[in-house]
């Protein structure tokens, strides 16, 4: 009936897999649990301890794969129609988590995104930024989601049936730059299948240090642009490239790239800090998105172009 697919990296998944375990035997439902390890070096032994569990596996791959690749092996390996993926470092908020997905099985062709939450109490200084983002951008309610459903949905914790996943699974040929599930929501959107919000939220627990979170936003900005490059997704589906065209459209993108070189270590240093600004946040992305797509030398455009 129910197939959960946790792909693995460097995380102790034992906390995750022993809760959706103990909630899908009180459910008294058919279920496996899939975990598949993308070449850790961390945590491996650990992990071993939940093939003790009924209908619980894990293994781990000798190369690293990626995060689209390593989704559609999971959606290989399954044996059930409906797929609850869930990332390694989640952690179901609600004792009814399970239930709450199963009545959402149906015969409709549809996608179902449970949302997430942050923990309400401040992360250590360091990690500030990655927490003042999840909570104000992540952390949505349903009401909120419907907004926007197809951009809304992260995927760390949704559900999907087989046969929708035949026809939009995860996109391995483009790069691991992140922007992977964006690019999946779209082409949800381009396949008219819905996506249904529902409130059955998940803990967001890996929270990463601001200086690793900024360079994965670069990062993702990269894989954006690379997206929109390829014509994978239209220019007007995300805020940031949306907003590049329009600066372009005015003959501004070289003086914007230059004003951002101008202030970056000061946007940086806001960034880096225990009081990070969110819009300041979202200036330094555009500003990026500038600079990657003008030949502009810095460090930075080297290193992520």
């Amino acid at each position: 009936m129910l197939s959960i697919l946790i792909p693995v990296y460097n995380y102790n998944i034992c906390p995750l897999v022993n809760e959706l375990h103990r909630q899908c035997l009180k459910s008294e439902i058919e279920f496996e649990i899939i975990c598949q390890d993308d070449g850790s070096n961390q945590y491996l032994i650990k992990n071993t301890e939940i093939n003790q569990l009924k209908n619980t596996s894990y293994t781990v791959l000798k190369h690293n794969i990626g995060r689209s690749a390593i989704r559609n092996l999971l959606a290989q390996k399954a044996h059930f129609e409906n797929l609850l993926f869930l990332d390694a470092d989640t952690l179901p908020i609600h004792s009814n988590f399970i239930s709450n997905y199963i009545l959402q099985v149906n015969n409709e062709e549809k996608v179902v995104y449970g949302g997430i939450q942050y923990q309400k109490e401040s992360p250590i200084e360091s990690e500030i930024l990655r927490w003042v983002y999840g909570k104000s951008r992540e952390a949505l309610v349903v009401e909120k989601r419907q907004e926007n459903p197809y951009l809304s949905l992260l995927t760390l914790n949704f559900l999907i049936t087989k046969s929708i996943f035949k026809k939009v699974c995860f996109n391995e040929k483009i790069p691991n730059l992140r922007h992977e599930d964006t690019l999946f929501s779209f082409e949800l959107k381009q396949n008219s299948i819905q996506i249904i919000h529902i409130d059955n939220p998940v803990y967001h627990l890996g929270i990463e240090s601001s200086e690793a979170f900024l360079k994965k936003s670069e990062e993702s900005v990269s894989g954006l642009k690379y997206l929109v490059d390829k014509k994978l997704i239209d220019v007007e589906y995300v805020k940031l490239s949306h907003y590049y065209k329009i600066i372009d459209k005015y003959k501004l993108s070289v003086f914007y790239g230059n004003l951002f070189l101008f202030f970056k270590s000061s946007l940086k240093k806001n960034l880096l800090s225990d009081s990070p600004s969110l819009f300041i946040f979202d200036l330094y992305r555009l500003g990026f998105y500038q600079i990657i797509n003008q030949d502009l030398t810095t460090e930075s455009s080297k290193t992520f172009h």
